[in-house]
Protein backbone atom coordinates (compact mmCIF):
# COMPACT_ATOMS: atom_id res chain seq x y z
CA UNK A 1 0.00 0.00 0.00
CA UNK A 2 1.20 3.45 -0.70
CA UNK A 3 1.13 6.37 1.74
CA UNK A 4 -1.96 7.92 0.11
CA UNK A 5 -3.97 4.78 0.80
CA UNK A 6 -2.68 4.49 4.36
CA UNK A 7 -3.73 8.11 4.99
CA UNK A 8 -7.35 7.15 4.29
CA UNK A 9 -7.42 4.76 7.26
CA UNK A 10 -8.74 5.79 10.65
CA UNK A 11 -6.18 5.74 13.52
CA UNK A 12 -7.52 2.45 14.92
CA UNK A 13 -7.37 0.83 11.49
CA UNK A 14 -3.72 1.85 11.16
CA UNK A 15 -2.99 0.16 14.48
CA UNK A 16 -4.82 -2.97 13.29
CA UNK A 17 -2.75 -2.98 10.11
CA UNK A 18 0.58 -2.67 11.91
CA UNK A 19 -0.37 -5.30 14.50
CA UNK A 20 -1.56 -7.73 11.82
CA UNK A 21 1.65 -7.25 9.82
CA UNK A 22 3.80 -7.87 12.88
CA UNK A 23 1.90 -10.95 13.99
CA UNK A 24 1.91 -12.34 10.45
CA UNK A 25 5.70 -12.08 10.46
CA UNK A 26 5.62 -14.50 13.42
CA UNK A 27 3.36 -17.04 11.72
CA UNK A 28 -0.01 -15.78 12.95
CA UNK A 29 -3.08 -15.44 10.74
CA UNK A 30 -5.12 -12.36 11.64
CA UNK A 31 -8.73 -11.34 11.20
CA UNK A 32 -9.75 -7.79 12.01
CA UNK A 33 -13.14 -6.80 13.42
CA UNK A 34 -14.13 -10.35 14.34
CA UNK A 35 -17.36 -10.95 16.26
CA UNK A 36 -16.83 -13.82 18.73
CA UNK A 37 -20.26 -13.38 20.34
CA UNK A 38 -23.25 -11.08 20.05
CA UNK A 39 -22.37 -7.60 21.29
CA UNK A 40 -18.60 -8.11 21.04
CA UNK A 41 -16.22 -7.16 18.22
CA UNK A 42 -12.50 -7.64 18.69
CA UNK A 43 -10.16 -5.39 16.75
CA UNK A 44 -7.69 -8.16 15.86
CA UNK A 45 -7.95 -11.87 16.51
CA UNK A 46 -4.81 -13.83 15.72
CA UNK A 47 -4.44 -17.57 15.35
CA UNK A 48 -0.88 -18.69 15.99
CA UNK A 49 1.23 -21.45 14.50
CA UNK A 50 0.63 -23.67 17.55
CA UNK A 51 -3.12 -22.99 17.64
CA UNK A 52 -2.89 -20.18 20.20
CA UNK A 53 -5.54 -17.46 20.03
CA UNK A 54 -4.60 -13.86 20.76
CA UNK A 55 -6.95 -10.89 20.92
CA UNK A 56 -5.61 -7.38 20.39
CA UNK A 57 -7.68 -4.34 21.31
CA UNK A 58 -6.47 -1.23 19.46
CA UNK A 59 -6.80 2.08 21.31
CA UNK A 60 -6.16 5.20 19.27
CA UNK A 61 -6.61 7.78 22.04
CA UNK A 62 -7.17 8.36 25.73
CA UNK A 63 -10.89 8.89 25.04
CA UNK A 64 -11.05 5.65 23.06
CA UNK A 65 -9.69 3.74 26.06
CA UNK A 66 -11.64 5.49 28.82
CA UNK A 67 -14.95 5.13 26.97
CA UNK A 68 -14.48 1.37 26.46
CA UNK A 69 -16.27 -0.65 29.12
CA UNK A 70 -16.29 -3.95 27.19
CA UNK A 71 -12.64 -4.90 26.80
CA UNK A 72 -12.69 -7.26 29.82
CA UNK A 73 -15.34 -9.32 28.01
CA UNK A 74 -12.75 -10.19 25.35
CA UNK A 75 -10.50 -12.00 27.85
CA UNK A 76 -12.62 -15.14 27.79
CA UNK A 77 -12.14 -15.41 24.01
CA UNK A 78 -8.32 -15.57 23.96
CA UNK A 79 -5.29 -17.36 25.30
CA UNK A 80 -3.59 -13.95 25.52
CA UNK A 81 -4.93 -10.40 25.41
CA UNK A 82 -3.09 -7.25 24.33
CA UNK A 83 -3.71 -3.56 24.00
CA UNK A 84 -2.16 -1.95 20.93
CA UNK A 85 -1.48 1.78 20.97
CA UNK A 86 0.76 4.23 19.14
CA UNK A 87 3.93 5.64 20.68
CA UNK A 88 2.16 8.85 21.76
CA UNK A 89 -0.47 7.01 23.82
CA UNK A 90 -0.19 7.46 27.63
CA UNK A 91 0.48 3.79 28.43
CA UNK A 92 0.21 4.40 32.18
CA UNK A 93 -3.59 4.36 31.62
CA UNK A 94 -3.49 0.73 30.52
CA UNK A 95 -3.70 -2.18 32.97
CA UNK A 96 -0.24 -3.56 33.85
CA UNK A 97 -1.57 -7.11 33.87
CA UNK A 98 -2.37 -7.22 30.14
CA UNK A 99 -0.17 -7.37 27.06
CA UNK A 100 1.09 -4.21 25.38
CA UNK A 101 1.93 -3.61 21.73
CA UNK A 102 3.19 -0.35 20.25
CA UNK A 103 2.13 -0.02 16.61
CA UNK A 104 1.69 2.23 13.63
CA UNK A 105 0.34 1.58 10.16
CA UNK A 106 3.42 -0.33 9.07
CA UNK A 107 4.77 -2.32 11.99
CA UNK A 108 4.44 -3.13 15.67
CA UNK A 109 6.45 -4.35 18.62
CA UNK A 110 5.30 -6.39 21.59
CA UNK A 111 6.54 -4.61 24.71
CA UNK A 112 4.77 -6.82 27.23
CA UNK A 113 3.27 -10.28 26.80
CA UNK A 114 -0.24 -10.74 28.09
CA UNK A 115 -0.68 -13.45 30.69
CA UNK A 116 -1.56 -16.84 29.30
CA UNK A 117 -5.05 -18.10 30.12
CA UNK A 118 -5.67 -21.22 28.05
CA UNK A 119 -9.07 -21.42 26.44
CA UNK A 120 -11.23 -24.37 27.40
CA UNK A 121 -11.41 -26.91 24.53
CA UNK A 122 -15.08 -26.21 23.79
CA UNK A 123 -14.48 -22.44 23.70
CA UNK A 124 -11.37 -22.92 21.52
CA UNK A 125 -13.45 -24.92 19.02
CA UNK A 126 -16.04 -22.12 18.81
CA UNK A 127 -13.34 -19.45 18.42
CA UNK A 128 -11.43 -21.30 15.71
CA UNK A 129 -14.64 -22.05 13.80
CA UNK A 130 -15.70 -18.39 13.93
CA UNK A 131 -12.21 -17.33 12.86
CA UNK A 132 -12.18 -19.73 9.91
CA UNK A 133 -15.73 -18.93 8.80
CA UNK A 134 -15.14 -15.17 9.01
CA UNK A 135 -11.90 -15.37 7.05
CA UNK A 136 -13.44 -17.63 4.38
CA UNK A 137 -16.51 -15.42 3.98
CA UNK A 138 -14.42 -12.30 3.60
CA UNK A 139 -12.26 -13.98 0.99
CA UNK A 140 -15.36 -15.12 -0.86
CA UNK A 141 -16.76 -11.57 -0.84
CA UNK A 142 -13.47 -10.24 -2.21
CA UNK A 143 -13.71 -12.71 -5.09
CA UNK A 144 -17.42 -12.09 -5.64
CA UNK A 145 -18.36 -8.62 -4.31
CA UNK A 146 -21.84 -8.81 -5.87
CA UNK A 147 -22.76 -11.69 -3.60
CA UNK A 148 -25.48 -11.01 -1.04
CA UNK A 149 -24.55 -13.19 1.91
CA UNK A 150 -27.12 -14.49 4.38
CA UNK A 151 -24.61 -14.94 7.23
CA UNK A 152 -23.93 -12.88 10.35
Amino acid sequence: MNDAIVQTYQPGQLLQRGVSRHLASHGFACVEELVPARGLRVDVMALGPKGEVWVVECKSSRADFTSDSKWQNYLEWADRFFFAVDEEFPTELLPDDQGLIIADGYQAEILRMGPQAKLAPARRKVVVQKFAATAARRLQLMRDPDMHPEWD
